[in-house]
């Protein structure tokens, strides 16, 4: 077994401060385009022409990001962490260049795969590179602050996205210039005082094509399926077959490599196993979920696209605040259990709010509910990654960190399918009842008006059209949609009691390192840290090591 022998990295209180503004400036890079790209999509395409490529301006960072995000924590492991960040970065900086210069929507969509190549790593590496200045005890204040990205990006996102619409679409990407140079130059900097003992490595090639091909599989049915081809299609059937192939294959290359790309032997342990399935249901209700109430405010209550964004800050407040004193509260108790376990209630019960809003609800209503569910984000996200963190050894801290990204992404892309099939679904059915009896009240003018805008076939994708509708028809499609939306968010809500069952049974493991009143999280289990032989310290990094190995012995699951 590979052992650290290299001494805890020693950075100050300013040179983390440091550290952490390049993180985060990375962090909200990538975090902001998976939200940005979609409020001027149809200017985009209005310009660059190609409407049935619309969705691949999406599909391809989606694509791309998830598909590298365990990638990228290996090779950290393997290769050390700045190199790798500073790559990732830099390819991210590429792309938004090349993506902000395309002519044609080929290019956009093959910048925009560059773009979420890139920043598979800047949202992975943001939590593995922390973790290697501050103990699992300090880790949560600090990431507590990445959970608050999140929540900025879920709202400056469409905001920002529906401004540069309406100037210049380019802006888009071309703003991420000076952010992704400014990351670029303080880490570089700063990541120079922590060391990396290199290792001997071989890079499993095989398993890293296997898990990009049979993710990209899995990601262009969840994609496709209900918007290009039926569910039932060959081709969904025939993707989601290879998909399900390609991960045993997967699976079996793993278990016989020496340097597998995600360490099978991690899931032995109950944490590491029970925190990433959490992750990937919560993935699934909060990306699954949170992306219609723009439609709703859109759609319902007649909200431009960049006003949509700024009526979505109640839950943007909700989930900075509570990220912030969760990360702080997990720090000075030294445990992390509850707070998963409390967020995913919360969560629950924000589903549950949501499907009691109708069509005459008031704002503040919709804002109150929005507040709970960002509660809820804010009390789980961050806790379940350091959860992972703790459960890992030193030498598996890039792959840890990777494989909790990993599965939040894919329960999200899980989500966005199978929740959009529900809104799908009910709204087919509300629609066939309430339209026609709309239509027949109107002029003969306007029902061919109607006919002629889309009908009962109308998209909720544009809202603006669904508003400069007749009123009788505008209300029937407003009621449609609710009604829609009531059925996303109580499938979300069925969904999210499995997260809470899931972190109930989680170990309610002490979180390694000291804490701020000076009382640490030991390998004794009580809180005391047991010396090196011979009686010296030892270092930050050989007791997080010690300490991990004892719980993973303790956790092993038979």
């Amino acid at each position: 077994m590979t052992t650290e022998a290299h001494a805890a990295p020693v950075l100050n209180t300013r040179q983390i401060r440091l550290l952490m503004v390049g993180l985060m400036t990375g962090m909200l890079l990538a975090a902001l385009d998976q939200t940005i790209v979609g409020t001027a999509l149809p200017t985009i395409v209005g310009e660059l022409g190609g409407i049935n490529h619309y969705s691949w301006v999406v599909t391809a960072y989606l694509l791309a990001s998830t598909a590298s995000t365990p990638l990228y924590g290996k090779m950290a492991d393997l290769y050390g962490r700045r190199p790798v960040f500073l790559f990732s970065i830099g390819t991210f900086l590429l792309g938004s260049l090349l993506a902000g210069l395309s002519q044609n929507m080929t290019q956009l969509i093959l910048t925009r795969g560059i773009q979420g190549l890139g920043a598979g790593g800047l949202m992975t590496l943001a939590f593995t590179i922390i973790s290697d200045v501050v103990s699992p005890r300090e880790r949560g204040r600090y990431q507590g602050l990445f959970g608050a990205v999140f929540g900025i990006s879920s709202v400056a996102g469409p905001l920002v996205g529906g401004y540069f619409a309406e100037t210049n679409w380019r802006w888009i990407f071309y703003i991420n210039v000076p952010l992704a140079i400014l990351a670029i130059v303080v880490c570089y900097h700063v990541m120079r005082l922590v060391p990396f003992q290199r290792r001997d490595h071989a890079i499993d090639w095989i398993g890293a094509g296997l898990l990009v091909a049979g993710v990209s599989s899995l990601l262009l049915a969840l994609s496709w399926a209900g918007t290009e081809y039926a569910w039932s299609s060959p081709v969904i059937l025939g993707l989601f077959a290879a998909g399900a192939a390609l991960a045993v294959l997967f699976v079996v290359q793993e278990s016989r490599v020496a340097e597998p790309i995600l360490p099978l032997r991690l899931f032995r342990n109950r944490t590491f196993t029970l925190a990433n399935l959490a992750g990937f249901v919560l993935g699934l209700v909060m990306f699954g979920s949170i992306i219609f109430i723009p439609l709703y405010l859109q759609i319902v209550k007649g909200a431009s696209p960049t006003r949509s964004g700024l009526l979505m800050l109640p839950m943007m407040a909700g989930i900075i605040v509570t990220s912030v004193l969760t990360g702080r509260a997990m720090s000075r108790i030294g445990r992390y259990k509850w707070f998963p376990v409390v967020g995913s209630a919360v969560l629950l019960a924000g589903m549950l709010l949501f499907t009691q809003l109708h069509v005459n609800s008031s704002l503040w209503t919709a804002f109150g509910y929005m507040v709970v569910i960002g509660v809820g984000l804010g009390l789980s996200m961050q806790s379940l990654i350091l959860a992972v963190q703790n459960a890992v050894s030193i030498r598996d801290l890039g792959s840890g960190t990777s494989s909790a990204t990993f599965f939040r992404s894919l329960g999200g892309s899980f989500g966005v399918a199978i929740l959009g099939a529900a809104l799908s679904s009910r709204l087919a059915n509300e629609l066939t009842h309430r339209l026609p009896p709309a239509i027949a009240q109107l002029p003969p003018q306007q029902q061919a008006a109607v006919a002629a805008s889309g009908g009962p076939n109308i998209s909720i994708n544009d809202p603006a059209t669904i508003m400069a509708l007749p009123a009788p028809v505008r209300s029937a499609i407003q009621a449609a949609f609710v009604e829609g939306l009531h059925q996303v968010f109580l499938t979300a809500g069925l969904i999210a009691i499995a997260a809470v069952l899931v972190t109930l049974v989680m170990p309610n493991a002490q979180l390694r390192g000291t804490g701020p009143a000076g009382n640490t999280g030991g390998t004794d289990g009580l809180g005391g840290e047991a010396p090196a032989p011979g009686g010296k310290p030892l270092s930050r990094e050989s007791k997080d090591q010690a300490a991990a190995e004892m719980e993973a012995k303790s956790q092993t699951m038979i």
